[in-house]
């Protein structure tokens, strides 16, 4: 058991600075990406409540599509695919858009959700006492909708931080591709693996209990 643990006192002084870059790397990926999709999702649920039926559709069919393809067949189809047609992003670029497009499909069925548990007489008040509908809806709806999805949302930026892993995969330099190459470099996958899976879990962990604080409020 000891010689188990022999590698980090070994080689953690090399290990840290490598891994701390890497979630600085992995954080600012998955930050990116959530702060998109929340953009993307709220315009699609938007979309979903205009009064056109070809609009309603067109944002159906998305969500559809989207939620049914593989997040890495997305990323892939960013980084390989598209420059075939003379449209290239860079790695992180690419793993941002592509975690945004997937993710926003599922944050714009939290949205949809919100708005419809928001009395509709709400709305028609501000407007009655002369709000703008924009301002009805940026200060009356929206800071209701978020009080009533903050849960969820919580848990879905955490499954958008472990999914960005994948990002790896179109070589974005986060927490595994740094924890393969220091594998090969060192020869101890189980402990080096092992110290990516915390560095996920440290990441993961505060707002996971936030999400654990917010969820009897949203039950009220």
């Amino acid at each position: 058991m000891t010689a188990f643990f022999e590698p980090y006192a070994e080689y953690g002084a090399e290990w840290l600075p490598a891994l701390l870059e890497a979630m600085w790397t992995t954080a600012a990926l998955s930050v990116t990406a959530f702060a998109l999709s929340l953009v993307l999702g709220l315009l699609l649920a938007l979309c979903r409540n205009v009064r056109s039926p070809l609009l309603q559709r067109l944002v159906s069919l998305y969500v559809s599509v989207v939620r049914g393809i593989p997040l890495l067949a997305i990323l892939f189809l960013l980084y390989f695919g598209l420059p075939g047609i003379g449209i290239t992003f860079n790695a992180f670029t690419a793993g941002v858009l592509g975690l945004a497009l997937a993710f926003a499909a599922q944050v714009a069925e939290l949205f949809r959700a919100g708005l419809m548990a928001i009395a509709k007489g709400q709305r028609e008040a501000a407007l009655a006492v002369g709000f703008t509908p924009y301002q009805s809806f940026r200060l009356i709806v929206l800071p209701q909708v978020m009080r009533v999805i903050a849960a969820p949302l919580i848990v879905t930026f955490v499954a958008l931080l472990k999914d960005s892993s994948l990002a790896s995969l179109i070589t974005v330099d986060e927490l595994m591709l740094t924890g393969r190459s220091m594998s090969t470099d060192y020869f101890l996958p189980l402990q080096i693996f092992l110290a990516v899976g915390l560095c996920y879990f440290f990441i993961a962990w505060p707002f996971s209990l936030l999400s654990k604080r917010l969820s009897p409020r949203t039950v009220r």
